[in-house]
């Protein structure tokens, strides 16, 4: 099994679960540690770390040809693109450059059925507004660092399926 690990093909889909999984435990570690109360956007954004766990160990773990892996982790690339699209929304919300969606609203609308009150009464918990900032670090939030990790992690997904890719091609060329 760790010898497996070791094996070049597999380092990319590696390096991505375990981006994945430390992102996640980042998420869960600020809500439960530290208090951080997370809205419905930063819930979203729990979202494309969780799919790409699920494709990254598929990748890793399935004995799979170069070629699949590397379809596998370009996959990745296009949930970290998307996640990173959601980023940039919920820090466009945070900045007040849009509105957010109907969820976000951290208050009641002012107009309400009885019918809406009743669901709004047996929510679970009342989420904070999406465009509530808890926490910054020089100045960014943690949707911002999200868009930025999320872009990073797409572009280093796209050039490791290339990598993949073009060891595909290279193994077959030289196998005739």
């Amino acid at each position: 099994m760790l010898k497996r690990l070791h094996d070049p093909d597999r380092l990319v889909p590696l390096a991505l679960l375990t981006a994945s999984a430390a992102a996640l435990a980042a998420a869960f570690a600020g809500e439960h540690l530290f208090g951080l109360q997370p809205c419905i956007l930063c819930l979203y954004e729990r979202v494309p770390y969780a799919v790409v766990l699920v494709l990254a160990g598929l990748a890793l773990f399935l004995p799979v040809d170069r070629r699949h892996r590397a379809f596998m982790v370009a996959a990745c690339g296009i949930v970290f693109a998307a996640a990173a699209g959601l980023a940039v929304y919920h820090v466009g919300v945070e900045q007040h450059w849009w509105s957010a969606i109907a969820g976000c609203a951290g208050a009641l609308p002012e107009t309400m059925t009885i019918e809406s009150l009743k669901a709004e009464i047996s929510a679970p918990s009342p989420r904070k507004p999406c465009d509530e900032v808890d926490w910054r670090l020089f100045g960014i939030s943690l949707a911002g660092y999200n868009a930025i990790a999320s872009a990073v992690l797409a572009a280093a997904s796209f050039a490791g399926a290339r990598l993949l890719f073009s060891e595909q091609r290279r193994s077959r060329r030289s196998a005739f």
